[in-house]
């Protein structure tokens, strides 16, 4: 593989803080959301999860790249970050079975990205001052200009994604013949969310985030899966209605991440912007039925609000965070609902909670939940 010489390209924070770098992907310009993600491994399946639709990601871990990329580690059809933050980017890899280099699957996605940029005072300086938006460049070298187009980029509280990455139209997933149908709200769905429900006897149809319920029950599912998604839960109304209408008629219910969030506003319990959020394969979460400690693979800017859900009789938390005892599951009372934070799909990360997809199938074949 011939070496590319990298061009200069140019890191400003909506705080000022300003970083010179190489150009990695397309030659242009991008704005979004700052976040990181801890993970030292995975970052393909980290870059075409759309939950990440909107922000810039920074990787924490040194070395980017050297793997390159492999045709069966999309969790998307395209790569859906904003844009991306490294130290060290191989254009170079190791792996047989690798397809292409990062380099090369960045700029075909028309990912704008930076190297050779310090990663850990970064990530150190919005650990203290928070999530905020930032710019990248590899064409703009004026800082005044930087700061004037960073303007444009609307902050992630309050902005509605979803619709942005979730199906146009329905499709199915897994195979016609199995025993059971679960209707997907699609509000950003990760590959490998429906590989663990098909491979547990599931007949997927994936449906647009804006899909009604009436519509969903055409497809006369035993059991419905709110997904993962991007932006503020509560700029969704439209799957929020959905969710209470499910409740409802009290049908089996899971939800992840972002799921997780909208059956909470279903509830009337709200939802909050974190700090800097959750981001990585390596976040403890203590499940309070079994008393016992799990390792999961997390991306979520926003939470459940711990004081409102403690108040409401109908919501039972099942999962907490042990770094910082924000909400991680839920369960609710007398219906055939459940959600989690956290992923329990991976891809990347531990395969800690794979039996939350069990307790679904569970669900869907009458047995009760532990509330």
């Amino acid at each position: 593989m011939k070496y590319i010489q990298k061009q200069p390209a140019y890191l400003l924070l909506e705080d000022g803080l300003f970083f010179e770098g190489k150009s990695i992907g397309k030659k242009g310009t991008t704005t979004g959301e700052l976040c990181f993600n801890t993970s030292m491994t995975g970052y393909q399946e980290v870059f075409t999860d759309p939950s990440y639709y909107g922000q810039i990601l920074i990787e924490t871990h040194t070395h980017i790249g050297n793997y390159g990329v492999h045709e069966k580690e999309y969790e998307s059809s395209s790569a859906k970050i904003s844009g991306l933050i490294v130290r060290n980017f191989s254009q170079l890899y190791s792996r047989e079975t690798a397809v292409q280099s990062l380099d090369s699957f960045l700029a075909h996605n028309n990912i704008v990205g930076i190297s050779d940029i310090d990663t850990r005072y970064l990530v150190t300086h919005i650990r203290d001052k928070g999530a905020m938006n930032a710019i990248i460049s590899s064409e703009v070298t004026n800082k005044k200009q930087l700061e004037k187009l960073l303007k444009n980029c609307p902050p992630m509280e309050g902005l509605e994604l979803s619709t942005r990455v979730s199906t146009v139209q329905p499709y199915f997933h897994g195979n016609p013949n199995a025993k059971f149908r679960v209707a997907v709200l699609d509000v950003g769905v990760k590959k490998n969310i429906l590989d663990c429900l098909a491979s547990r006897g599931c007949y997927l149809k994936v449906f647009p985030a804006e899909t009604r319920y009436e519509d969903l029950m055409s497809f006369e599912p035993h059991g419905f899966f709110i997904s993962n998604g991007p932006g503020d839960p509560a700029a969704m109304p439209y799957a929020i209605n959905t969710v209470k209408k499910i409740l409802e008629a009290d049908k089996p219910l899971f939800g992840i991440c972002l799921g997780h969030q909208i059956l909470a506003l279903a509830c009337d319990v709200q939802t909050y912007k974190m700090h800097n959020g959750h981001r990585g394969a390596n976040h403890p979460v203590k499940n309070l039925f079994t008393g016992k400690c799990e390792i999961t693979s997390q991306n979520h800017g926003f939470c459940v609000a711990r004081e409102e859900l403690e108040k409401s009789p109908d919501v039972v938390i099942t999962h907490i965070n042990l770094n910082d005892d924000t909400i991680e599951g839920i369960r609710i009372r007398n219906k055939k609902a459940f959600s989690v934070q956290f992923h329990p799909e991976a891809s990347p990360g531990p395969h800690d909670s794979h039996y939350l997809f069990d307790e679904f199938l569970e669900l869907i074949q009458g047995e009760p939940m532990m509330v």
